[in-house]
């Protein structure tokens, strides 16, 4: 099954432009640019362009499970905004510090500040992202799973957003043969990022999506909407592998999933918004 690239394809090379202020006019945004709602410790986000991308992974592709399967054509139809990294501990702390968010969120010894925050629950994750709407006026989730797999791919349709293999440095993860495989999380940004813009969509933390467990694609949206109805809501997807997988476990196709409740070390979350345009 071939992908749709639509506006993708001409987008495969972005430029890290200089983040826009707060208050920017939102309908000039373009994809590849980036912003912040915020002065304080608030996510960096970049507009990924609307697009078409073929969902799940080929037959032949080694590794692949069945929870990926059918292969099928997800059509996102509108930009939207992901933060550049995954929510680091700084900006979890932030929301702590104003009662919002859980606070002494366990960062294992390896440290905050551009940690990415760790032993978050789903239910967590929904906490900072209301938080985060309200001090700003904007609409904040988590993405769906279809989102965070188009986000991930930029415009592939590789195992992995570099390439067919493994091959070394590109993430953390076991055997990725970086300096914290096995051991623990990076800093956010630590390797290069992918296509969109995006860094550690692959590797480093497992990260929450939206949606709630289903088995399979058999009757997925195609619209890259979050898939509520019909599944198991006590657990949800987690998509992107961590310091602790193995290689197969992060590639961009991946599944995995968790009670709503987990509070784990492999754990965090990435967050989206939804433009006004």
């Amino acid at each position: 099954m071939k992908p749709l690239f639509g506006l993708v394809s001409a987008l495969l090379v972005v430029s890290l432009c200089e983040c826009i202020p707060a208050g920017a006019d939102e309908e000039r945004l373009k994809p590849g640019q980036s912003f912040k709602d915020c002065a304080t410790d608030c996510p960096e986000m970049v507009v990924i362009p609307a697009g078409s991308f073929a969902m799940g992974s080929p037959q032949a592709e080694p590794g692949r499970d069945l929870t990926e399967a059918p292969q099928h054509i997800v059509t996102i139809a509108k930009p939207f905004a992901v933060s550049r990294f995954e929510v680091t501990f700084a900006e979890w702390d932030e929301c702590a510090a104003q009662a919002d968010c859980i606070s002494h969120v366990d960062d294992h010894g390896w440290g905050r500040d551009r940690q990415p925050v760790i032993n978050v629950s789903w239910e967590d994750a929904q906490h900072y992202v209301a938080w985060l709407s309200k001090i700003t006026g904007k609409t904040y989730r988590l993405l769906t799973e279809a989102e965070y797999e188009y986000a991930a791919r930029a415009g592939t349709q590789t195992a992995y957003p570099w390439g067919d293999e493994i091959g070394n440095n590109h993430a953390n993860c076991a055997g990725c043969g970086s300096r914290w495989d096995i051991r623990q999380t990076a800093p956010v940004g630590s390797f290069a990022p992918n296509h969109f813009g995006l860094y550690d969509m692959v590797g480093n933390v497992w990260e929450w999506v939206e949606d709630c467990l289903h088995e399979d694609y058999s009757g997925a949206p195609v619209d890259g909407s979050a898939w509520m109805m019909g599944g198991d809501c006590g657990r949800h997807r987690l998509r992107g592998g961590s310091w602790a997988s193995v290689a197969e476990e992060i590639r961009s196709a991946n599944r995995a999933r968790s009670a709503t409740d987990a509070r784990l070390s492999i754990i965090s979350f990435r967050i989206a918004r939804t433009l006004d345009q």
